[in-house]
Protein backbone atom coordinates (compact mmCIF):
# COMPACT_ATOMS: atom_id res chain seq x y z
CA UNK A 1 0.00 0.00 0.00
CA UNK A 2 1.61 2.89 -0.89
CA UNK A 3 1.08 6.89 -0.19
CA UNK A 4 0.53 9.46 -2.39
CA UNK A 5 2.97 12.32 -1.86
CA UNK A 6 1.12 15.51 -0.61
CA UNK A 7 0.94 18.38 -3.34
CA UNK A 8 2.97 21.74 -2.60
CA UNK A 9 0.67 24.33 -2.86
CA UNK A 10 1.10 27.08 -5.54
CA UNK A 11 1.64 30.37 -4.73
CA UNK A 12 -1.33 31.27 -5.74
CA UNK A 13 -3.31 29.22 -3.36
CA UNK A 14 -1.31 30.30 -0.34
CA UNK A 15 -3.38 32.44 2.00
CA UNK A 16 -3.58 35.99 2.13
CA UNK A 17 -3.78 38.75 4.64
CA UNK A 18 -5.85 41.61 4.62
CA UNK A 19 -3.91 44.25 2.56
CA UNK A 20 -2.94 46.91 4.58
CA UNK A 21 -2.70 50.45 3.80
CA UNK A 22 0.81 52.22 3.57
CA UNK A 23 -1.30 55.70 4.49
CA UNK A 24 -3.08 53.84 7.82
CA UNK A 25 0.41 52.79 9.23
CA UNK A 26 1.92 55.83 8.48
CA UNK A 27 -0.98 57.58 10.39
CA UNK A 28 -0.71 54.73 13.36
CA UNK A 29 2.93 55.81 13.79
CA UNK A 30 3.06 59.71 13.86
CA UNK A 31 -0.40 58.96 16.38
CA UNK A 32 2.27 56.84 18.52
CA UNK A 33 5.33 58.74 18.22
CA UNK A 34 3.00 62.13 19.05
CA UNK A 35 1.29 60.36 22.05
CA UNK A 36 5.01 59.81 23.17
CA UNK A 37 5.87 63.37 22.34
CA UNK A 38 2.95 64.60 24.47
CA UNK A 39 4.07 62.43 27.29
CA UNK A 40 7.34 63.61 27.51
CA UNK A 41 6.42 67.69 27.12
CA UNK A 42 3.76 67.08 29.77
CA UNK A 43 6.73 66.41 32.32
CA UNK A 44 8.58 69.06 31.44
CA UNK A 45 5.70 71.41 31.60
CA UNK A 46 5.33 69.86 34.86
CA UNK A 47 9.32 70.70 35.75
CA UNK A 48 8.61 74.38 34.25
CA UNK A 49 5.19 75.10 35.86
CA UNK A 50 7.22 73.95 39.76
CA UNK A 51 10.01 76.45 38.97
CA UNK A 52 7.48 79.29 38.30
CA UNK A 53 5.59 78.87 41.16
CA UNK A 54 8.62 78.40 43.53
CA UNK A 55 10.48 81.63 41.61
CA UNK A 56 7.19 83.70 41.69
CA UNK A 57 6.52 82.65 45.43
CA UNK A 58 9.83 83.33 46.39
CA UNK A 59 10.27 86.54 44.48
CA UNK A 60 7.09 87.52 46.68
CA UNK A 61 8.89 86.82 49.68
CA UNK A 62 11.69 88.92 49.60
CA UNK A 63 9.55 91.91 48.63
CA UNK A 64 8.44 91.75 52.24
CA UNK A 65 10.03 94.65 54.15
CA UNK A 66 11.32 92.27 56.91
CA UNK A 67 13.05 89.97 54.55
CA UNK A 68 16.45 90.39 53.12
CA UNK A 69 18.86 88.63 51.00
CA UNK A 70 21.92 88.52 53.17
CA UNK A 71 20.04 87.68 56.21
CA UNK A 72 18.83 84.49 54.08
CA UNK A 73 21.70 83.25 53.17
CA UNK A 74 23.90 84.62 55.85
CA UNK A 75 21.89 84.53 58.83
CA UNK A 76 21.95 81.72 61.78
CA UNK A 77 18.61 82.38 63.04
CA UNK A 78 15.23 81.21 62.07
CA UNK A 79 12.57 82.41 63.73
CA UNK A 80 9.55 83.77 60.94
CA UNK A 81 6.70 83.21 63.61
CA UNK A 82 7.57 84.19 67.23
CA UNK A 83 8.22 87.32 68.54
CA UNK A 84 7.91 90.94 67.12
CA UNK A 85 10.86 90.77 65.03
CA UNK A 86 11.18 87.89 62.40
CA UNK A 87 14.18 86.80 61.75
CA UNK A 88 14.69 84.64 58.19
CA UNK A 89 18.70 82.69 58.63
CA UNK A 90 18.00 79.56 56.32
CA UNK A 91 21.34 77.95 57.60
CA UNK A 92 19.47 76.29 61.12
CA UNK A 93 16.89 74.52 58.84
CA UNK A 94 19.65 73.24 56.40
CA UNK A 95 21.84 72.25 59.27
CA UNK A 96 19.08 69.73 60.56
CA UNK A 97 18.32 68.43 57.10
CA UNK A 98 22.29 67.60 56.40
CA UNK A 99 22.16 66.16 59.50
CA UNK A 100 19.56 63.59 59.54
CA UNK A 101 21.31 62.98 55.82
CA UNK A 102 24.43 62.17 56.75
CA UNK A 103 23.45 60.21 59.67
CA UNK A 104 20.96 58.05 57.22
CA UNK A 105 23.47 57.69 54.47
CA UNK A 106 25.98 56.69 57.09
CA UNK A 107 24.27 54.03 58.03
CA UNK A 108 22.41 53.38 54.54
CA UNK A 109 25.13 53.26 51.76
CA UNK A 110 27.86 50.91 54.32
CA UNK A 111 24.94 48.13 54.63
CA UNK A 112 23.25 48.76 51.57
CA UNK A 113 27.10 48.39 49.29
CA UNK A 114 27.59 45.24 52.07
CA UNK A 115 24.15 43.57 51.03
CA UNK A 116 24.38 44.37 47.17
CA UNK A 117 28.10 42.71 46.98
CA UNK A 118 26.18 39.62 49.24
CA UNK A 119 23.47 39.26 46.59
CA UNK A 120 25.67 40.05 43.35
CA UNK A 121 29.03 37.49 44.28
CA UNK A 122 28.29 35.21 47.09
CA UNK A 123 23.79 34.62 46.88
CA UNK A 124 22.90 31.57 45.80
CA UNK A 125 19.85 31.66 43.35
CA UNK A 126 17.47 30.33 45.31
CA UNK A 127 18.39 33.10 48.72
CA UNK A 128 18.39 35.78 46.50
CA UNK A 129 14.90 34.97 45.06
CA UNK A 130 14.03 35.48 48.59
CA UNK A 131 16.14 38.37 50.28
CA UNK A 132 16.16 40.73 47.53
CA UNK A 133 12.48 41.05 47.16
CA UNK A 134 12.24 41.00 51.05
CA UNK A 135 14.42 43.98 51.05
CA UNK A 136 12.64 45.98 48.43
CA UNK A 137 9.35 45.94 50.07
CA UNK A 138 10.82 48.51 52.29
CA UNK A 139 10.45 51.17 49.39
CA UNK A 140 6.78 50.06 49.50
CA UNK A 141 6.00 50.56 53.49
CA UNK A 142 4.81 54.42 53.76
CA UNK A 143 7.19 57.13 55.22
CA UNK A 144 4.53 58.05 58.05
CA UNK A 145 4.92 54.13 59.12
CA UNK A 146 8.99 55.20 59.67
CA UNK A 147 8.63 58.08 61.10
CA UNK A 148 6.05 56.20 63.68
CA UNK A 149 8.59 53.75 64.25
CA UNK A 150 11.48 56.22 64.98
CA UNK A 151 9.18 57.33 67.73
CA UNK A 152 8.03 54.36 69.22
CA UNK A 153 11.46 51.74 68.69
CA UNK A 154 14.61 53.83 67.63
CA UNK A 155 14.14 56.65 69.82
CA UNK A 156 13.30 54.51 73.22
CA UNK A 157 16.94 52.04 71.97
CA UNK A 158 19.00 55.35 72.06
CA UNK A 159 17.80 56.75 75.10
CA UNK A 160 18.73 53.55 76.99
CA UNK A 161 22.45 54.97 75.96
CA UNK A 162 22.45 58.12 78.07
CA UNK A 163 23.36 56.97 81.19
CA UNK A 164 26.61 55.46 79.15
CA UNK A 165 27.02 59.05 77.48
CA UNK A 166 27.08 60.36 81.04
CA UNK A 167 29.63 57.89 81.88
CA UNK A 168 31.97 58.85 78.75
CA UNK A 169 31.24 62.64 79.36
CA UNK A 170 32.37 62.19 83.28
CA UNK A 171 35.23 59.81 82.44
CA UNK A 172 36.77 62.74 79.67
CA UNK A 173 36.70 65.36 82.16
CA UNK A 174 33.90 67.00 80.70
CA UNK A 175 32.06 70.08 82.60
CA UNK A 176 28.89 70.57 82.05
CA UNK A 177 25.68 68.95 81.50
CA UNK A 178 26.23 65.49 78.90
CA UNK A 179 24.18 65.67 76.17
CA UNK A 180 20.89 63.47 76.11
CA UNK A 181 18.59 61.67 74.01
CA UNK A 182 15.37 63.52 74.17
CA UNK A 183 12.23 62.21 72.84
CA UNK A 184 12.47 64.09 69.62
CA UNK A 185 16.59 63.70 67.59
CA UNK A 186 18.15 63.69 64.58
CA UNK A 187 19.70 60.67 65.15
CA UNK A 188 16.11 58.28 65.58
CA UNK A 189 15.08 60.52 62.39
CA UNK A 190 18.42 59.71 60.88
CA UNK A 191 18.41 55.84 61.11
CA UNK A 192 14.59 56.09 60.16
CA UNK A 193 15.40 57.42 57.39
CA UNK A 194 18.19 55.40 56.32
CA UNK A 195 16.29 52.19 56.89
CA UNK A 196 14.02 53.57 54.21
CA UNK A 197 16.50 54.14 51.10
CA UNK A 198 18.38 50.96 52.25
CA UNK A 199 16.62 49.06 49.61
CA UNK A 200 17.63 52.15 46.82
CA UNK A 201 21.43 51.81 47.55
CA UNK A 202 21.02 47.55 48.00
CA UNK A 203 18.72 47.13 44.81
CA UNK A 204 20.65 49.79 42.11
CA UNK A 205 23.98 48.62 43.34
CA UNK A 206 23.73 45.13 42.96
CA UNK A 207 21.86 45.48 39.65
CA UNK A 208 25.19 47.67 38.53
CA UNK A 209 27.34 44.55 40.00
CA UNK A 210 25.64 42.11 37.82
CA UNK A 211 26.32 43.97 34.73
CA UNK A 212 29.80 43.75 35.01
CA UNK A 213 30.80 41.03 32.45
CA UNK A 214 31.60 37.55 33.99
CA UNK A 215 34.97 37.42 31.78
CA UNK A 216 36.29 40.13 34.26
CA UNK A 217 35.30 37.91 37.36
CA UNK A 218 36.37 34.41 35.37
CA UNK A 219 40.08 36.72 34.39
CA UNK A 220 40.40 37.30 38.07
CA UNK A 221 40.12 34.23 39.88
CA UNK A 222 42.28 32.39 36.88
CA UNK A 223 45.06 34.95 37.60
CA UNK A 224 44.59 33.33 41.33
CA UNK A 225 42.16 35.87 42.94
CA UNK A 226 40.17 34.97 45.83
CA UNK A 227 36.25 35.68 45.75
CA UNK A 228 37.02 38.36 48.17
CA UNK A 229 39.80 39.95 46.01
CA UNK A 230 37.65 39.72 43.03
CA UNK A 231 34.80 41.18 44.62
CA UNK A 232 36.39 44.63 46.29
CA UNK A 233 38.76 44.94 43.93
CA UNK A 234 37.57 44.08 40.04
CA UNK A 235 33.70 43.82 40.60
CA UNK A 236 33.26 46.63 42.68
CA UNK A 237 35.60 48.94 40.93
CA UNK A 238 33.94 48.34 37.39
CA UNK A 239 30.90 49.16 38.62
CA UNK A 240 32.01 52.22 40.54
CA UNK A 241 29.69 54.61 38.36
CA UNK A 242 26.29 52.84 39.08
CA UNK A 243 27.12 52.59 43.03
CA UNK A 244 27.73 55.88 43.17
CA UNK A 245 24.72 56.96 40.86
CA UNK A 246 22.51 54.70 43.45
CA UNK A 247 24.53 57.19 46.98
CA UNK A 248 23.61 59.77 45.24
CA UNK A 249 19.74 58.67 44.67
CA UNK A 250 19.07 57.97 48.02
CA UNK A 251 20.65 60.67 49.30
CA UNK A 252 18.48 63.00 47.55
CA UNK A 253 15.86 60.95 48.83
CA UNK A 254 16.77 61.30 51.99
CA UNK A 255 17.14 65.21 51.63
CA UNK A 256 13.75 65.28 50.34
CA UNK A 257 12.25 63.25 53.35
CA UNK A 258 9.39 64.52 55.06
CA UNK A 259 6.85 62.53 57.17
CA UNK A 260 9.78 60.71 59.52
CA UNK A 261 11.64 64.06 59.98
CA UNK A 262 8.44 66.28 60.54
CA UNK A 263 7.24 63.36 63.53
CA UNK A 264 10.75 62.43 65.37
CA UNK A 265 13.40 65.24 64.39
CA UNK A 266 11.68 67.97 66.29
CA UNK A 267 10.13 71.40 65.61
CA UNK A 268 12.52 73.82 66.79
CA UNK A 269 14.92 75.33 64.31
CA UNK A 270 18.23 74.49 65.79
CA UNK A 271 21.64 75.31 64.36
CA UNK A 272 23.88 72.52 66.08
CA UNK A 273 25.89 69.17 65.08
CA UNK A 274 24.74 67.78 67.83
CA UNK A 275 22.95 64.75 67.03
CA UNK A 276 21.63 63.66 70.54
CA UNK A 277 19.80 67.30 69.80
CA UNK A 278 15.93 67.83 68.13
CA UNK A 279 16.17 70.20 64.83
CA UNK A 280 13.95 70.76 62.43
CA UNK A 281 14.43 70.49 58.49
CA UNK A 282 13.53 71.95 55.57
CA UNK A 283 10.51 70.20 54.63
CA UNK A 284 9.70 69.60 58.67
CA UNK A 285 9.35 73.29 58.36
CA UNK A 286 7.11 73.23 55.23
CA UNK A 287 4.64 70.92 56.73
CA UNK A 288 4.36 72.85 60.00
CA UNK A 289 3.47 76.03 58.03
CA UNK A 290 1.35 74.55 55.82
CA UNK A 291 -1.07 72.92 58.40
CA UNK A 292 -0.69 75.64 60.56
CA UNK A 293 -2.85 78.71 60.56
CA UNK A 294 -0.61 81.03 58.55
CA UNK A 295 -2.82 83.26 55.81
CA UNK A 296 -1.49 82.88 52.37
CA UNK A 297 -0.77 86.50 52.01
CA UNK A 298 1.75 86.65 55.06
CA UNK A 299 5.43 86.27 55.43
CA UNK A 300 5.48 83.01 57.21
CA UNK A 301 3.61 81.94 54.18
CA UNK A 302 5.57 82.50 51.66
CA UNK A 303 9.06 81.57 53.32
CA UNK A 304 7.99 77.91 52.60
CA UNK A 305 8.44 78.45 49.28
CA UNK A 306 11.60 80.34 49.76
CA UNK A 307 13.04 77.28 52.03
CA UNK A 308 11.44 74.82 48.89
CA UNK A 309 13.15 76.83 46.62
CA UNK A 310 16.31 76.00 48.25
CA UNK A 311 15.79 72.80 48.75
CA UNK A 312 15.71 72.12 44.62
CA UNK A 313 18.74 73.80 44.47
CA UNK A 314 20.43 71.38 46.28
CA UNK A 315 18.79 68.44 44.86
CA UNK A 316 19.64 70.04 41.60
CA UNK A 317 23.03 70.41 42.67
CA UNK A 318 22.99 66.68 43.93
CA UNK A 319 21.67 65.75 40.51
CA UNK A 320 24.50 67.88 38.67
CA UNK A 321 27.23 66.27 40.67
CA UNK A 322 25.92 62.74 40.26
CA UNK A 323 26.01 63.38 36.24
CA UNK A 324 29.30 64.86 36.27
CA UNK A 325 30.91 61.84 38.34
CA UNK A 326 28.89 59.34 36.05
CA UNK A 327 30.85 61.01 33.17
CA UNK A 328 33.96 60.66 35.19
CA UNK A 329 33.84 56.85 35.90
CA UNK A 330 31.44 55.53 33.58
CA UNK A 331 33.13 52.37 31.72
CA UNK A 332 31.29 50.59 28.94
CA UNK A 333 32.09 46.37 28.12
CA UNK A 334 31.70 45.10 24.82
Amino acid sequence: MTTAPASTPTPDALPTGRPRSVATRSLRERIIVGSLALSAGFSILITLGILAVLAWETWEFFRFPDVSIAEFFGGTRWDPNLGAEPHFGIWPLVCGTMLVTVIAASFAIPVGLISAIYLSEYAGPRVRAVLKPTLEILAGIPTVVYGFFALTVLTPILQRANPMIAWVYDALGRSGEPPEFGSLNVTSAGLATGIMILPIVCSLSEDALRAVPRSLRDGALALGGTRFDVSVKVVFPAALSGIIAASLLAVSRAVGETMIVALAAGLMPNLTLDPTAAAQTMTGFMVETFKGDADSFSVEYKSSYAVAAMLFAMTLALTLVGRAILRRFREEYD
